[in-house]
């Protein structure tokens, strides 16, 4: 069954364009209040337009439309000589399930993989001192994938400005996978 939705990077250009990087930084935080519930401060937000911007200007935002419009997004970018990163992955709650989110993290590994990198990265925000319910699924999902989980970082080390957001202490557990 073909798939009812396109995926592209967005052009640097996009970056200019207040209306569209409004709507898919609200589409990431929808995402992710949902998804990350408990995880943040009162208020906080996982991404501005601003920030969204400055991403899509370097070209590192794929997003996935249908009917001209974002039900989803992911960043990829490279992150070392042979080895790239795909980051602030979201599927449009409406979306979820529908197969959108497995076909961003395949197109990211395909970037990846055309941009010269042996290897995928991603980086997973998870509590320190309980279990979170959509990490868990996450977790396993990215271990039906291919992935396996290489390391981990305080959210300090690796995002400083994350970590006054956060509620509760935070890790990143880094998973990695081979793309050859």
């Amino acid at each position: 069954m073909p798939r009812e939705f396109t995926i592209e990077m967005l052009p640097s250009s996009a970056a200019a364009d207040r209306a569209a990087m409004s709507a898919l930084a609200g589409l990431v935080n929808d995402v992710y209040a949902a998804a990350e519930k408990g995880l943040w401060a009162d208020g906080a937000t996982r991404i501005s337009p601003e920030a969204l911007s400055g991403l899509a200007g370097a070209a590192e935002i794929a997003v996935a439309t249908r009917k001209d419009a974002p039900i989803g997004c992911v960043r990829v970018r490279r992150l070392e000589d042979d080895v790239s990163e795909f980051g602030l992955l979201a599927a449009a709650r409406s979306h979820q399930g529908t197969g959108v989110g497995r076909e961003l993290v395949r197109f990211a590994e395909d970037r990846g993989r055309d941009l010269g990198c042996g290897a995928m990265q991603l980086e997973l925000l998870v509590p320190r001192e309980w279990t979170h319910p959509s990490k868990e699924f996450l977790h396993e999902w990215y271990l039906r994938l291919g992935y396996t989980v290489t390391d981990s970082a305080p959210v300090e080390e690796l995002e400083p400005g994350l970590a006054p957001l956060l509620a509760t202490p935070c890790e990143f557990a880094i998973y990695r996978k081979d793309l050859v």
